[in-house]
C-alpha cells in the first residue's frame, strides 16, 4: 500500500482527519481517561468518529494510538496491554475507511525526555516506539503518521524504528510556537532542514497553534525543502467555559484557511485538537471546489552552522572555579531569599560572611517549593551591594526550554558565573499542594543547555553569538533511597557537562564515605552539604519532611538528651556538625554549610577550631 498513498499524493492534496481524542471529549469521554484504552472497551464509539470523519469526506483516517506506546500506556496500567490496543486501533480504523480511504497509524511522542535532555536512551526510545509500529504494521495500516513531536531528536527515532519494521510511507510532524518556532525555539528554518535530514516522506506541523500561524509557517519554509509538507492546526486556541476546553474557530474559517494552505504549496492538509467532521467537511470543500494540485519547489537552500567558538576552560570561568582547580578547599554557605521584596536581612548576612572570608553564598531556587524572592535577583544583588560570589541554584520547575535558556542567558548578563544545576521540588511539597508544575526537564537536561550555551549554541542548535560560561554544579544525594538510580543520575550529569558536585547534608558518615567511594571514578570536585542541627525537633522535621535527608539514629539520641533545653540542643547540633566537617574534610573540595533559621553565626561557630587546608 505504500504506492496507493504515495499516488494519491502525486494526484493533488491529500485531506486528512481531525481531532480524534477532542471528539471523545465533546462526546463526553473524561479527559482523565485514557483514550487509547477506548478502542476495547467503547470500540463503537471508535468506529463511530472515525465514519463521520470518512462520511466528511477525508483520503486519510488514523487509527486512536496516538498514546499506545509503553511509557505512556504504562502509566495507566495498561502495558500487558499494548499489542492489544494498537491492534484493535488498526482494525477499527480500517473497518470504518472501507475499500477507498487509507489508514495512517498515529503513533505520539512517549511522554518521557531523552537524552540529551533526559534519561532515555535512545536506542530504548527507538525500541518502544518500535514495538508500538509493529503491531500497527501486521494491522494493516497504509503509513504511518508521527505527530505532535516536541523535540527532533525523538522524531528521528521514531522515523528509525519505522524504517526497522517496514516500507510503509511516513509523514514526520513537529508542534510550533506562536511565532513558527518549535518549541525547543528552533527557527523554522533549521527545523525543516533537522526534519528533511531523517529522511521521511512527507514532513509537517501540527496541534498547538491554529490555521493563521500554520500558513505563516508554511510561507516560510515551502521554498526551503523539496519534499511534501502536511499542515494540521487546532481550531483555534481553547475557551474554559463553565469548566470545558471549547474551541472557537468555525469549521467555515478552516475552510477559507484550506485554501490558502494550498495555495501556498502545502501537499497533505488535516486538523487536530477541536477540529471535527465539520471542519474536515470545509476542507474537502476548498480543495473539491478549486482543483488544487500538489507544488513542491524543486531545490533546497543551504544553512550554516556556527563554528571556530571559544569555550572558557573550567578554571577560568569564576574565581570558585579558579580555587577548587588549585586545590584550596573552599566554604559555601546557603542563604534562603526572603519572602518579601526586601533583601536587607540578606545583604547583612553576606556581609558577614565576606568579612569572615568565606568564599561563596550558595542560593537555593525556590527551596520547598514556596513563593520567594527569586534566587537569581537575589544573587545578583548580593554581588553587585556585598561583593561576594554566588552560586545560583537553577531549578527546572516551573519553567519550559525556552525560559530555562531566556533566564540562563540573563543570569550570564547579569555577571553570574556559577550554577547549580537542580530538577527541582514539586509544589505538593511546598506551600502551594494546588499549584501546577511545569517539568520540560529535569537536571540532566538541564546540564545539557548550559552545556550548548558554553559552546555557542541554543538547545535547537541555533548560535547565540559569543558563548556563555556557566560553571556548572550538580546535586547528588549520598543517602538516596535507590542509590544505584542516584549514582546513575550522577554519571549522566557528568556525561553532560557538570564540572562539580554538591551533597545534599551529610549527617551518616558511613553512608557518605561509602557514596564516596562509589564516584572515584568521576573525579570532579565534591563539596559536602552540611546542616548543623538545631534541635530534636529539627532533626525530626529533617527526617520526616525534607527529601533525602536521614539523621542516624545514634545521632538523634544525642539531641534528645538536650530535648529540655533549645540551647542545649542547638550547641549540641553544632559539636555533631563539626565533627562530622572533621570526619570528611580530607576527602571532599569544600563544605556547603547551610544557616538554619538564617543564622550565620551558627556557621561560624561549626568553622572555630576545624582545620581546613
Amino acid at each position: 500500500m505504500r504506492d496507493a498513498f504515495l499516488e494519491r499524493l502525486a494526484r493533488g492534496v491529500v485531506l486528512f482527519d481531525g481531532g480524534i481524542g477532542t471528539e471523545f471529549y465533546a462526546r463526553g469521554v473524561f479527559i482523565n481517561k485514557c483514550y487509547d484504552e477506548l478502542n476495547l472497551s467503547n470500540p463503537s464509539l471508535v468506529e463511530q468518529v472515525h465514519r463521520d470523519y470518512v462520511k466528511a469526506g477525508v483520503d486519510v483516517i488514523e487509527t486512536n494510538t496516538f498514546g499506545a506506546n509503553p511509557v505512556k500506556l504504562a502509566a495507566h496500567g495498561l502495558l500487558d496491554r499494548l499489542e492489544e490496543i494498537n491492534r484493535r486501533g488498526a482494525e477499527i480504523a480500517r473497518l470504518a475507511a472501507g475499500e477507498e480511504v487509507l489508514v495512517a497509524g498515529s503513533v505520539g511522542p512517549l511522554g518521557i525526555q531523552m537524552e540529551p535532555l533526559g534519561p532515555l536512551a535512545r536506542e530504548e526510545a527507538r525500541a518502544h516506539f518500535a514495538r508500538q509500529i509493529r503491531v500497527l504494521d501486521d494491522g494493516g495500516v497504509d503509513l504511518f503518521i508521527l505527530e505532535t513531536f516536541i523535540y527532533p531528536e525523538e522524531l528521528e527515532q521514531a522515523i528509525l524504528a519505522v524504517r526497522d519494521c517496514c516500507d510503509k510511507p511516513v509523514i514526520a510532524q513537529i508542534t510550533i510556537n506562536d511565532d513558527g518556532s518549535a518549541l525547543t525555539g528552533a527557527s523554522p528554518e533549521v527545523l525543516v532542514r533537522e526534519i528533511a535530514a531523517m529522511r521521511p516522506d512527507v514532513l509537517g506541523v501540527n496541534c498547538t497553534v491554529g490555521p493563521s500561524v500554520m500558513l505563516s509557517w508554511l510561507e516560510q519554509v515551502r521554498e526551503l525543502t523539496t519534499l511534501p509538507i502536511a499542515v494540521m492546526p487546532n481550531a483555534g486556541k481553547p475557551k474554559n467555559v463553565d469548566g470545558r476546553n471549547i474551541y472557537l474557530t468555525s469549521p467555515e474559517y478552516l475552510g477559507t484557511y484550506a485554501k490558502r494552505y494550498i495555495q501556498a504549496g502545502a501537499n497533505v492538509i488535516g486538523g487536530c485538537c477541536g477540529t471535527g467532521p465539520e471542519h474536515i467537511k470545509q476542507m474537502r470543500n476548498a480543495i473539491s471546489a478549486y482543483g488544487f494540485k500538489t507544488r513542491i519547489p524543486v531545490q533546497a537552500k543551504s544553512f550554516t552552522i556556527p563554528s571556530n567558538i571559544d569555550v572558557l576552560p573550567r578554571e577560568e570561568k569564576s574565581r570558585l572555579a579558579r580555587r577548587l582547580a588549585d586545590g584550596h578547599f573552599v566554604t559555601m554557605i546557603e542563604l534562603v531569599a526572603p519572602r518579601g521584596i526586601s533583601a536587607a536581612g540578606e545583604i547583612e548576612k553576606a556581609r558577614k560572611l565576606f568579612y569572615y572570608g568565606i568564599d561563596v553564598v550558595n542560593i537555593p531556587d525556590g527551596p520547598r517549593a514556596s513563593a520567594r524572592m527569586s534566587a537569581m535577583a537575589l544573587a545578583a544583588t548580593l554581588q553587585r551591594e556585598v561583593g561576594i560570589e554566588t552560586v545560583l541554584h537553577y531549578a527546572c520547575r516551573d519553567r519550559n526550554v525556552i525560559g530555562i535558556q531566556s533566564d540562563l542567558l540573563g543570569a550570564w548578563a547579569l555577571g553570574l558565573r556559577n550554577i547549580l544545576a537542580v530538577t527541582g521540588d514539586p509544589p505538593k511539597l511546598g506551600n502551594y499542594p494546588d499549584a501546577t508544575a511545569v517539568f520540560d526537564v529535569d537536571a540532566i537536561g538541564l546540564v545539557n543547555i548550559i552545556t550548548r550555551l558554553n559552546h555557542g549554541l541554543d538547545i535547537a542548535g541555533n548560535p547565540i553569538g559569543p558563548p556563555a560560561a556557566l560553571h556548572i554544579g550538580v546535586a547528588a544525594n549520598p543517602g538516596a533511597i535507590n542509590i544505584e538510580h542516584e549514582l546513575r543520575r550522577l554519571d549522566w550529569k557528568v556525561e553532560a557537562g557538570a564540572e562539580y558536585i554538591v551533597t545534599q547534608p551529610v549527617f551518616d558518615l558511613e553512608v557518605f564515605h561509602r557514596f564516596m567511594r562509589r564516584i572515584e571514578h568521576i573525579r570532579l570536585p565534591v563539596i559536602a552539604g552540611l546542616w548543623p542541627l538545631a534541635s530534636l525537633r529539627n532533626a525530626e522535621f529533617m527526617n520526616n519532611e525534607v527529601p533525602g535527608c536521614d539523621v542516624p539514629e545514634h545521632l538523634m539520641e544525642r539531641l534528645r538528651r538536650h530535648a529540655d533545653s533549645k540551647e542545649a540542643g542547638r550547641a549540641e547540633g553544632i559539636v555533631i556538625a563539626r565533627e562530622t566537617l572533621e570526619h570528611m574534610k580530607d576527602s571532599i573540595a569544600g563544605v556547603q554549610i547551610s544557616a538554619p533559621f538564617g543564622r550565620v553565626e551558627t556557621v561560624f561557630e561549626v568553622l572555630a577550631g576545624v582545620r581546613l587546608r
